[in-house]
C-alpha cells in the first residue's frame, strides 16, 4: 500500500469509529508558510473532510504563531493541538474567530464603552482608563470555545466553518465585573436582557451587525467580565483589543470582542445573530435554557458541554511494544468542573481513571494523564471520556444538529504497537 492509500485508509478507519460512536483592510496579508499541513493527522484532524484538509495551511497573523487557516476574510484561525499541552493557551497561539471582516484598529486612548438601553436608569460612558481607575479589578481563568468547535468532525458533515479541535483556548482574563459597570447606569425593574455590540462591521450594509444578548441574571454574575488583559498582557488585536466580554462557561459567541455598547433592555433581542443563528433544536442537550429567547421551535446555544482532548497522541502513532503509552490531555465543561477522566484501550469494555492535574478553577482546562501498557503488537484504539462534577459525561455517539454544535463524542485514537 502506498503512502496516499495508507493515509486514506487510516482516515476512513478513524472516521468510521467517530460516526459509530478582515485582513486586506488592515494592510498587506501576512506570508503563509510554504508547507501545507501534511494530511493534518499530525494535528489530530484525520476525521475532517478531504476538501477541508486540502485547503488547510499554517498561516502567521501579525503577533501570532502559525495557526491553521480556515478563512481569511473574516479571519478564522485554529490553534494547533501542540499548544494545548499546557493548561493555559499562549496569547500568540490563541485561536481567532470573527464574523465580520471589518475589524478596526482601536487605540486604548480612543476606546469608549457606552452603557444604556430602555431598562437602564441613565446613560453612561467609560474610557479604558476610567474602567481601570474607578472599578475593582477581577479575574477568572476560563475556556473560550467557539460554538462550532469540532464541526468538521460531524458525520454526515454540516455547513459552516469546518473547525477541527482547535477553535478554543484557556486563559487568565482580567478586567472589571460587568455587574459593577451596570450598577453605575442603574438597572430598572423589568429588565430582561443585556445586549452587547462590538466595533467590528461588515463591508456590505445588508450584512447584519454582530449583536448578542445575555439573560440579565447571567450578565450580573460576578465572573462575567469586561476584560482588557489576557494572561497578564493586553488583549491581542485578534482577540478583541481593547476590551471584550468574558462569559465563563458559555460558548464563545457571547464573548463579544472590541466591546463598544452595552444596553439593558426590557424586550428580547431579535437580530439575526439571536433569532436565527446559534440556535439548537429544543431539548437536544442538557444545557440551561435562555427563557426570553424561546419564541421559536429552537433555542439559543448557551453553555458548553463536557469534553476532553488527548494531546500526547495522534491517530497513526507507532509505539514500541513493552513501553508505556503516555495518554495526556485536557478536559473541560460549562462550569461544574471536571470530576474524572477515564481511559480505555478495549473499545470501552473497561475504563481506568487518569490522574487529574492542578485545579485552576471550574471554568478552566483540567489536565489529565495515564500510562497505559503496550504488551502486544497490533492496533489499539485509545479512548478518553470526561465526566463533570454534575455527572454529565461525554457521549458515545454524536448528537446531530443542523448547525454542528456541541460535538463531544468520546475521542478515539488509532495507535500501532510495533
Amino acid at each position: 500500500m502506498d503512502n496516499s492509500s495508507r493515509s486514506k485508509s487510516r482516515r476512513a478507519f478513524v472516521a468510521g469509529l467517530s460516526s459509530a460512536g478582515a485582513l486586506a483592510a488592515l494592510g498587506a496579508l501576512p506570508r503563509a508558510l510554504a508547507a501545507r499541513v501534511g494530511g493534518t493527522a499530525s494535528l489530530g484532524l484525520a476525521e475532517l473532510p478531504d476538501g477541508t484538509l486540502a485547503e488547510q495551511v499554517l498561516y502567521a497573523l501579525p503577533g501570532k504563531v502559525p495557526l491553521i487557516k480556515k478563512t481569511y476574510r473574516p479571519p478564522n484561525f485554529e490553534t494547533p493541538v501542540e499548544y494545548f499541552r499546557t493548561p493555559i493557551t499562549p496569547n500568540k497561539a490563541f485561536f481567532v474567530r470573527w464574523h465580520l471582516a471589518g475589524i478596526p484598529q482601536i487605540s486604548a486612548r480612543d476606546w469608549v464603552l457606552s452603557i444604556g438601553g430602555d431598562a437602564a436608569e441613565r446613560e453612561v460612558k467609560f474610557t479604558l482608563a476610567q474602567l481601570k481607575r474607578e472599578f475593582k479589578p477581577a479575574q477568572v481563568t476560563a475556556v473560550n470555545q467557539c460554538s462550532g468547535n469540532r464541526r468538521g468532525l460531524f458525520e454526515p458533515h454540516v455547513p459552516g466553518v469546518e473547525w477541527g479541535v482547535g477553535a478554543m483556548g484557556n486563559a487568565v482574563w482580567r478586567g472589571v465585573r460587568l455587574n459593577d459597570v451596570l450598577a453605575k447606569a442603574g438597572v430598572k425593574a423589568g429588565a430582561l436582557e443585556v445586549v452587547l455590540n462590538g466595533a467590528d462591521h461588515a463591508p456590505l450594509d445588508k450584512t447584519p451587525d454582530f449583536v448578542k444578548s445575555l439573560p440579565l441574571d447571567v450578565a450580573l454574575r460576578d465572573e462575567v467580565l469586561i476584560a482588557f488583559e489576557m494572561n497578564g498582557e493586553p488583549l491581542p488585536h485578534w482577540n478583541g483589543f481593547p476590551a471584550r466580554l468574558v462569559v465563563p462557561g458559555w460558548t464563545g459567541t457571547y464573548w463579544v470582542k472590541q466591546l463598544s455598547t452595552v444596553n439593558v433592555t426590557s424586550q428580547p433581542e431579535k437580530n439575526f445573530w439571536m433569532s436565527t443563528a446559534y440556535r439548537l433544536p429544543r431539548g437536544k442537550f442538557k444545557t440551561p435554557t435562555f427563557a426570553s429567547q424561546l419564541y421559536a421551535p429552537n433555542e439559543p446555544i448557551t453553555t458548553m458541554v463536557v469534553n476532553s482532548l488527548v494531546t500526547s497522541l495522534k491517530s497513526g502513532d507507532q509505539v514500541a511494544r513493552g513501553k508505556p503509552i503516555e495518554v495526556k490531555g485536557i478536559a473541560f465543561d460549562g462550569g461544574a468542573g471536571i470530576d474524572r477522566v477515564e481511559i480505555s484501550t478495549d473499545f470501552g469494555a473497561s475504563w481506568t481513571r487518569a490522574r487529574l492535574g492542578r485545579d485552576l478553577g471550574r471554568y478552566s482546562f483540567r489536565e489529565f494523564s495515564l500510562s497505559v501498557p503496550a504488551r502486544e503488537r497490533g492496533s489499539i484504539v485509545v479512548m478518553a471520556r470526561a465526566t463533570s462534577s454534575s455527572g454529565e459525561a461525554q457521549v458515545g455517539e454524536l448528537i446531530h444538529n443542523p448547525a454542528g454544535y456541541h460535538h463531544n463524542v468520546i475521542q478515539r485514537i488509532y495507535v500501532e504497537v510495533v
